[in-house]
């Protein structure tokens, strides 16, 4: 088709032409920032964890007052909580991933390095705790009974702090420290602490999640008490995590009714609860962006039958000439999209400023590429499902009711 019949009309109705170019062209800047984000938003809330979500249960306790004897009131809870029917095993931790407080500190190649190779997150496990985390151990081995300590010994004796600890990494950091080599047996220092590599897991999660060190989670041979931490228990049957939530509680309460249950749920659930903000701006975005789309699809609607109703003459003498009904439909097709290819050049301008401006207040990534021609396609199709009903109207216009409209 000649588009230069298009673009001497267009040049006669400059205003309405670039009002619709300029509608299109913020639309695709905004959709295309704003798909960006949201698939930020999914990429995070979906990230692995690494362990078994779906067969854990947390509960955490609180004293009344001093407690006596923490060390062994922990060691009656874990009985009493193993003895359950449907509890697999059951210890204490200090975190676990996805939560807004988290044990962290600086790793590096040598003692007191001055500028830090890593930072990674401390997860404080007793015996059995990578079992009950569910965990995958790709290399090396679990601690040795001989390596576990007591955290508060650990906190109040220098001497044995200053001797290290048999550590557990993950892939990610055995990858950083170490790219290209074999991370087993090498020694990484924790301010001057030495920490020597006996196994790297495939996947264990920050507590609270960072953009690019999400996965620099290690594992330390320490026992916590409830009151230093909570309680993780792994169900056998994920269909029954409530009910021996219920029995776990229970049974704590027998041990020592004196204490106060802070936090009794599901490990999904918390999990949800986490992420509970990225997915109410995951909706907000999605809302924004159909509604963009609809207030452009109407404008564009709008225009285009404006155009029918201003050009009915025109039609009619084309149609009295020998145009044939699908020649004026894809006029008016190849019309609009024109306008939507202006705006949607202009709009990918707009939508790389407004990227560097988030990165440079927001410290978000660079947009990918991939994003702008999803927005261009995006937009090319809206407008043409868009201007297809008034171009059809234009089409059926019969060639003697559009003559005698002169």
């Amino acid at each position: 088709m000649d588009i230069r019949p298009i673009l001497s009309t267009l040049r006669r109705h400059k205003t309405a032409a670039s009002l619709i170019v300029l509608e299109i062209a913020l639309t695709c800047a905004i959709v295309c920032n704003a798909l960006f984000l949201i698939g930020q938003r999914i990429e995070k809330i979906n990230q692995p964890s690494g362990i078994a979500e779906t067969e854990l249960i947390e509960v955490r306790l609180g004293g009344i007052g001093p407690q006596v004897n923490a060390v062994a009131r922990t060691r009656e809870d874990l009985a009493a909580l193993q003895a359950l029917p449907g509890v697999k095993s059951a210890v204490t931790l200090n975190q676990i991933p996805f939560r807004n407080s988290s044990w962290n500190t600086s790793v590096g190649l040598v003692p007191d390095q001055e500028r830090p190779t890593l930072s990674a997150s401390q997860y404080f496990g007793r015996e059995g705790a990578l079992d009950t985390l569910g965990v995958e151990l790709i290399a090396g081995r679990d601690f040795q009974p001989d390596e576990y300590r007591d955290l508060e010994v650990v906190k109040n004796d220098e001497a044995a702090a200053d001797e290290g600890s048999a550590v557990i990494v993950t892939q990610a950091i055995a990858g950083k420290m170490f790219p290209g080599g074999d991370a087993l047996g090498k020694t990484i220092y924790s301010g001057s602490m030495p920490l020597r590599i006996i196994g790297i897991v495939k996947v264990l999660a920050r507590p609270t999640a960072r953009e690019g060190d999400s996965q620099f989670s290690m594992v330390l041979p320490l026992r916590t008490t409830y009151d230093e931490g909570f309680y993780l228990i792994r169900v056998t049957d994920p269909t029954r995590r409530d009910e021996v939530l219920k029995s776990a509680v229970a049974a704590l309460e027998r041990v020592d009714s004196s204490r106060l249950v802070h936090g009794k749920y599901t490990y999904e659930e918390q999990r949800r609860k986490y992420f509970a903000n990225d997915r109410a701006m995951v909706g907000l975005l999605i809302t924004v962006c159909v509604a963009l789309l609809v207030v452009t699809a109407l404008g564009i609607v709008g225009l285009a039958s404006f155009w029918v109703q201003q050009r009915t003459k025109q039609i009619g003498i084309r149609r009295a000439l020998g145009a044939t009904r699908s020649q004026i439909l894809r006029y008016f097709q190849t019309e609009n999209f024109l306008l939507a290819t202006v705006g949607i050049v202009l709009g990918m301008l707009m939508a790389y400023t407004i990227n560097l401006w988030l990165m440079n207040n927001y410290e978000l990534p660079r947009m990918p590429i991939s994003y702008l021609p999803i927005g261009a396609v995006l937009l090319w199709l809206l407008g043409q499902i868009a201007v297809f009903g008034p171009a059809r109207r234009a089409a059926a216009v019969p060639p003697a009711v559009a003559t005698r409209s002169a």
